[in-house]
């Protein structure tokens, strides 16, 4: 997957859950969090990635290698993540 489907991916979670999954918890398992806090020091807590289903664990992970590759404040993250805020505050 690469950075835009990955982004894609997870506007597409939250466009079916926008306050699933733990959205409360900034470190996990919600994805809108979860992108919001990813330029943090600490990514995820790995224990909590007990609480995702494959589909999200699937988008965490690439969600970390995103932010290796440095797409962190690209413009497509951007783009992204001012939809995701969009849909979370719509509920």
């Amino acid at each position: 997957m690469d950075a835009e489907q990955t982004l894609q991916a997870v506007v597409e979670l939250i466009e079916r859950e926008p306050h699933g999954a733990g959205g409360a918890d900034p470190v996990c398992p919600g994805q809108h969090p979860r992108v919001s806090e990813v330029g943090l020091p600490y990514l995820f807590k790995l224990d909590k990635l007990r609480d995702l289903d494959v589909e999200q664990r699937q988008l965490a992970y690439a969600l970390i290698e995103l932010m290796v590759a440095g797409e962190v404040g690209s413009e497509a993250w951007t783009r992204a993540k001012a939809v995701m805020d969009e849909r979370v505050r719509r509920g």
